[in-house]
């Protein structure tokens, strides 16, 4: 071969090994994999317990998906800010599905509950804490904090003991004991009471102050007993809002109120008590008819006797019974349905014959109260 030639081939191989090279850039640095910090941190307190929740993490912070997570710190803190987190309160561990969850796409969410010390309440029951969470790699690095979500620090009492609901003709009767603290440092408490129908979601019944507990036995009864004056006060609420023949479910927590001038209230409830069911069955007859009266038509009148009485006033009423019996015989009933207003007339009467009646009320379910005092007229000479 001649020597230009392989000059010539030396030289085309070195371009190509020139071009070659320069597609080749610096070495990329690897990804740190720090999880990008949640935007959506929510609490929820009740009684001693903040539930915090959010959603995992599925990118990192260079915007790549996320391959492995590590824990999350919880932080708390009385500072109105994070700027880190310091003590932490306690960690999550990272989802055991969170792999295949953030392979399919899907939002994971992750929660955790902390528990609210009781010193740390009384000694602060004006104050927040604030909580943020720190989403950590398998390295046990983060990018920063999560949102800040604060949570009123104000302290809350036990459910009350005794929590009973039972059925009356005037409503279902709610009782239950209460505490003798009313409110201390500021903090004014309420009772609660929430209802809830059959196939249907709770909802506020009533707010029942404290104060409005009353004594329920007398203290020498208390001291015969051994229990202290705080577990005699007894308080009740009457359910007339219900329907009857319907199933209800009832609870109730007391819930801790702090009045600041200008602001609006600050509310914390408290743990609820157990729950209790009634089946509001009516079995309640109306209330007595009162008032009768028996007139005879006097003369050159047909003859009839006429009754009125004094209306009952009962929200579920259907009307009257009217019966009549002669002296020694036993009462039978005139009218065949309901009488709708509080008068009858009874046209089948016999000359010179002492007649004596009664009145009774009925209600819409059927139940029949007890007869009116009779009232007794002649029918005439």
């Amino acid at each position: 071969m001649k020597v230009w030639k392989v000059r010539l081939l030396l030289a085309l191989a070195c371009l190509l090994a020139l071009a070659g090279c320069a597609s080749i850039g610096p070495p990329e640095a690897p990804s740190l994999e720090l999880p990008k910090p949640p935007a959506d941190l929510r609490a929820a307190r009740k009684g001693d317990k903040v539930t915090l929740t959010w959603t995992v993490p599925a990118r990192t912070t260079e915007r790549q998906s996320l391959k492995y997570l590590g824990k999350t710190q919880i932080c708390r803190s009385l500072a109105p800010a994070l700027k880190q987190c310091g003590t932490e309160v306690g960690t999550a561990a990272p989802p055991a599905d969170f792999e295949s969850t953030i392979r399919s796409g899907k939002k994971l969410a992750a929660s955790f509950v902390d528990t609210l010390p009781l010193p740390l309440e009384r000694e602060h029951p004006r104050d927040s804490a604030t909580y943020a969470v720190e989403v950590l790699n398998q390295a046990g690095r983060g990018a920063g904090l999560s949102n800040e979500v604060r949570v009123p620090l104000v302290p809350t009492l036990p459910p009350f003991a005794a929590f009973a609901a039972q059925v009356t003709a005037r409503g279902v009767l709610i009782s239950w004991k209460c505490s003798a603290e009313s409110g201390t440092n500021g903090v004014q408490y309420l009772f609660r009471i929430y209802r809830q129908p059959d196939q249907a979601s709770p909802s506020k019944l009533a707010d029942v102050p404290v104060t409005d507990c009353v004594e329920g036995r007398g203290e020498q009864q208390a001291a015969s007993s051994g229990e202290s004056e705080a577990s005699n006060l007894q308080s009740s609420y009457l359910d007339q809002t219900f329907e009857w023949e319907k199933t209800y479910s009832y609870r109730a927590t007391v819930v801790s109120v702090i009045e600041t001038a200008g602001k609006p209230s600050v509310e914390v409830e408290g743990t609820d008590t157990p729950e209790v069911k009634v089946f509001a069955h009516d079995v309640f007859p109306p209330a007595v008819p009162a008032g009768l009266q028996a007139v005879f038509s006097g003369p050159g009148q047909a003859r009839f006797i006429d009754l009125i009485w004094t209306p009952v006033s009962d929200a579920d009423l259907a009307g009257y019974n009217v019966y009549r019996h002669e002296a020694g015989q036993p009462p039978i009933k005139l009218n065949q349905d309901l009488v709708r207003t509080p008068a009858f007339r009874d046209l089948k009467v016999t000359p010179g014959k002492i007649y004596f009646y009664s009145v009774s009320a009925v209600d819409e379910r059927g139940n029949e109260s007890a007869k009116s005092e009779e009232a007794s007229e002649t029918a005439g000479p």
